[in-house]
């Protein structure tokens, strides 16, 4: 079973030597969309996000929604473990797999070979899990020859193919996901969704960040709405969405 709890969660970011610069610190009380507050030692604190209660299980599909700087960035980074919260609890059972940055950990001066090991490795893929779907990643990103070229020397459409060739291989309990994947020319492009939509279908819970209105609709069946790094509405698609979208 999967589980994702949250209970008064919350995260505050420092943002040191805003005050030294008066036209920076207006500006920034003007665009930000978190809560700002002043620390006793002067430096700014950003309230990314504040109070969060919720919790997801088996067969929830959660569209997360809200304008830019709303939190959802940052929500997904607490997921995923890259933040921790400062406040409150956030509980999390369950393997888990991240599409919102598929290229991170691929390093341009190795081959594409390498690069598979690297990435599995940041996915917590032992090397013989690796070895076992090898050629699998290597047939799926249609690279041939080029997989043991260094990366450097691949277009940005043959390095997204490398990426998400490794990156969906495995199969999650939880998926997190920032927008829709669209990866390649067109004939790679329908293999890919068609892998994407069996990830999705596959896993236990997917909470991905969307500004979609009909990609919300068909692939949630919860929305969560953040606005200033609080849960302004939280319920099915079709009503959170027709109060967001209008």
């Amino acid at each position: 079973m999967a589980l994702i709890q949250f209970i008064q969660a919350g995260v505050e970011i420092p943002i040191f030597n805003a005050y030294s610069r008066s036209l920076k610190s207006k500006l920034i009380h003007i665009a930000t969309a978190g809560k700002l507050s002043a620390h006793a030692s002067g430096h700014v604190i950003v309230r990314a996000l504040h109070g969060l209660d919720f919790s997801f299980a088996d067969g929830d599909r959660v569209g997360l929604i809200g304008h830019n700087g709303a939190g959802k960035s940052t929500l997904l980074r607490v997921l995923s473990g890259v933040y921790a919260p400062t406040q409150g609890q956030a509980v999390r059972q369950g393997s888990l797999s991240s599409l919102i940055d598929v290229s991170l950990g691929i390093d341009l001066e190795s081959t594409g070979r390498e690069n598979i090991y690297l990435r599995g490795a940041l996915l917590g893929l032992s090397k013989n899990e690796i070895n076992a779907r090898l050629d699998e990643i290597i047939a799926f990103s249609e690279l041939g020859d080029f997989i043991d070229m260094p990366v450097r020397t691949y277009s940005s459409g043959m390095n997204l193919r490398l990426a998400f060739s490794v990156s969906t291989v495995i199969q999650p309990e939880i998926l997190l996901m920032d927008e829709w994947l669209s990866v390649g020319d067109e004939g790679f492009k329908h293999k890919a969704e068609a892998r994407l939509a069996e990830l999705v279908e596959s896993t236990k819970i997917l909470v991905i960040a969307s500004h979609s209105r009909d990609l919300i609709l068909k692939t949630c069946n919860r929305v969560l709405w953040l606005e200033h790094g609080m849960i302004k509405m939280d319920g099915a698609p079709d009503e959170v969405c027709a109060a967001y979208f209008g």
